[in-house]
C-alpha cells in the first residue's frame, strides 16, 4: 500500500469511528436548572435570501429568538427550627447530595436560584413554559432577547403534563413564537431547539432531526409527569433549555423541550404542543386543568395474556379493576374486558388510553369498542371530572385494597429462588396493618395459588377472581388457599361490613 493510500484508508478509519453508537445508560433528567413537515429548501424557497448557500435557520432564529425568554427563578429554602436547613423543592435531593451534613446556619430562609426557557404565545405577554422550571417559585423574571427584564406571575401549572403558563407583569404588544401541529411531525423532520442552554447562555440555537416519537414511562429525575407522550430529537438540548420551544422547519413550535438523557448523546425529549396548547387554553382560561374521567384501573394486554385467551396479535388495554359508583360501572365495564377503541381512536396501550381519557371533555358521551371473552361489543360511557389524585388515593377501591393484601405476579427469579414456577399463584408483598387480611393472618411472602376455588397464575387473574367474589357478595368470607414455605392451608378472609 503507497502513501497516498494510507493517507485515505486513515482517514475512512476515523470517519467509522465517529460514527458508531454508543451505548445508552437508561435514566432521564429534566433539562431544567405544528407540523414537523417540509424540507430546508421548501422554507429556503418560501421565505430565505436566494443566496445559493443561504441557511433557512438564520431566517428562523431571526423570527423566533425575540420570542423566547430566559425564565430566572428563585425559590425559598427553609429550615424547621433556624439552627439547620431541610432543603425542599425540585432540587431537595442535589442539595441533600451536595450538603449531607450541613453545617448550622444563623438565617432561617434563603433563596436558591435556577434558570429555565419559555416563549411567549400571546402579545399580552403570556409565557409556555415547564412545570418544574417555575415550580413553589417565590419570585420570576423574564428576560426577553433584547435585554428587557420583566417581572412575572405563575398563572396556572399543571405537574400531570409539566407545562406551566406565566404572565409578564405589565406586557404588550411582545413578539410571538407561532404554534404549529404535532401531530404532523414525522421522525426525520428537522427539528430546531432555542433556549436558555446551561443556564446562561440565552438564545442558544441547535439544530436536528425528529428521531422519534411517542416516548412513554421515561423515569426522570426530579418527577415524572404522568402523562407522557415526548417528542425525541437529537437537537442538542442542555441544562436551562427546558421550557423553550422545538420549532419545525418553518419557525413553529411543534414541542416544548424539557428533558434529556446525561449519559446518552443527543438525545432529547419534549411535549407535543396539541397537548400543551389545551392545557395552556385552560390554564388561562380557569387556572386549572380539568380531566376525564372513566373510572377503571387499566393494564397492559401482554403478549403472553392475549394468547393464553387465544387473541393472538390483539391490540387494546385490560380493564383490571372497575371502581364503583364511576362512569365506567355505570356503562357496564367489567373486569377482564379488553378496550380496541375509544372515542373513535385505536388504543394500544396504557399510556395512549390515559391520555385519551384524560384529553376527553367532561360530560361527553363516547363509544368504546371492547372485547369481552373473545367477543366484539360496543359501551357507550359519558365521563366525568377526573377527581384530585388525593381524592382518587381515598375513593378508588382495588380488590386488592378490598381485603387490605397487596399482590405481585411471580417474577422468573422469585419462582427460582423459592422453588415456584412462574404460574404458579401470586405473592403477597404487602399487608395494610387492622385489614381483614391482617385479621386473618396473611402474611408479607405468602403465595395465594387460589381464590374461592379457583386457580390464579398472575395479579390480574387474583384482582379478576376478588372483583367477582366482591360483585358476588361483598361481605361473604373469601376463601384463599395459600403456600407459606412447605405447607399449604386454607384461610377464610371476611372483608366485614
Amino acid at each position: 500500500m503507497n502513501p497516498r493510500q494510507s493517507i485515505r484508508a486513515a482517514k475512512a478509519l476515523l470517519i467509522a469511528g465517529s460514527l458508531i453508537t454508543l451505548g445508552i445508560v437508561s435514566g432521564f433528567i429534566l433539562a431544567g436548572g405544528g407540523s414537523g413537515g417540509g424540507t430546508a429548501t421548501l422554507a429556503a424557497k418560501e421565505s430565505a435570501p436566494t443566496t445559493p448557500l443561504s441557511s433557512p435557520f438564520t431566517v428562523i432564529a431571526e423570527r423566533t429568538l425575540p420570542a423566547v425568554v430566559t425564565i430566572d427563578v428563585k425559590r425559598d429554602v427553609s429550615g424547621d427550627d433556624g439552627s439547620a436547613f431541610r432543603f425542599e423543592g425540585p432540587y431537595g435531593d442535589f442539595f441533600r447530595r451536595m450538603f449531607p451534613e450541613s453545617p448550622q446556619m444563623p438565617r432561617r430562609h434563603m433563596k436558591v436560584p435556577s434558570s429555565g426557557s419559555g416563549f411567549i404565545i400571546d402579545p399580552s405577554g403570556y409565557v409556555l413554559t415547564n412545570n418544574h422550571v417555575v415550580r413553589d417559585a417565590s419570585e420570576i423574571t423574564v428576560t426577553l432577547n433584547n435585554e428587557k427584564k420583566f417581572k412575572a406571575t405563575v398563572v396556572g401549572n399543571d405537574p400531570g403534563t409539566d407545562v406551566a403558563v406565566i404572565k409578564i407583569s405589565n406586557g404588550g404588544d411582545l413578539p410571538t413564537v407561532p404554534l404549529g401541529d404535532s401531530d404532523e411531525v414525522r421522525i426525520g423532520d428537522w427539528a430546531i431547539a432555542i433556549g436558555n442552554a446551561l443556564g446562561e447562555l440565552d438564545g442558544t440555537l441547535t439544530v436536528g432531526v425528529i428521531s422519534a416519537k411517542g416516548r412513554s414511562n421515561l423515569a426522570i429525575a426530579g418527577g415524572a409527569p404522568s402523562y407522557q407522550n415526548f417528542i425525541q430529537t437529537d437537537a442538542s438540548i442542555n441544562f436551562g433549555n427546558s421550557g423553550g420551544p422545538l420549532l419545525n422547519i418553518r419557525g413553529e413550535a411543534i414541542a416544548i423541550n424539557t428533558a434529556i438523557n446525561p449519559s446518552g448523546s443527543g438525545i432529547g425529549f419534549a411535549i407535543p404542543i396539541n397537548l400543551a396548547r389545551n392545557i395552556s387554553k385552560q390554564l388561562i382560561a380557569t387556572g386549572k386543568v380539568t380531566r376525564g374521567y372513566l373510572g377503571i384501573l387499566p393494564q397492559e394486554l401482554t403478549p403472553e395474556l392475549a394468547e393464553s385467551w387465544g387473541i393472538r396479535d390483539r391490540k387494546g388495554v385490560l380493564v383490571g379493576s372497575v371502581s364503583g359508583d364511576t362512569p365506567a360501572s355505570k356503562a357496564g365495564f367489567r373486569v377482564k374486558d379488553i378496550i380496541t377503541e375509544f372515542d373513535g381512536r385505536r388504543v394500544d396501550d396504557v399510556q395512549n388510553f390515559r391520555l385519551l381519557v384524560a384529553e376527553t371533555p367532561v360530560n361527553k358521551r363516547v363509544k368504546v369498542k371492547v372485547l369481552r371473552q373473545g367477543s366484539a361489543e360496543d359501551l357507550y360511557v359519558t365521563l366525568a371530572e377526573r377527581p384530585s389524585d388525593d381524592e382518587l388515593r381515598r375513593a378508588v377501591e382495588t380488590p386488592s385494597t378490598w381485603l387490605g393484601a397487596a399482590v405481585e405476579t411471580i417474577t422468573k427469579d422469585f419462582a427460582r429462588e423459592h422453588g415456584l414456577s412462574e404460574n404458579e399463584g401470586v405473592v403477597i408483598v404487602d399487608v395494610a396493618q387492622g385489614s381483614a387480611a391482617d385479621d386473618a393472618g396473611l402474611r408479607r411472602g405468602d403465595i395465594v395459588v387460589e381464590v374461592n376455588d379457583e386457580d390464579v397464575k398472575n395479579a390480574f387473574e387474583y384482582n379478576a377472581a376478588l372483583e367477582q367474589a366482591r360483585n358476588k357478595n361483598p361481605k361473604k368470607p373469601v376463601v384463599l388457599l395459600i403456600k407459606r414455605g412447605d405447607a399449604t392451608q386454607f384461610i377464610a378472609v371476611d372483608p366485614g361490613e
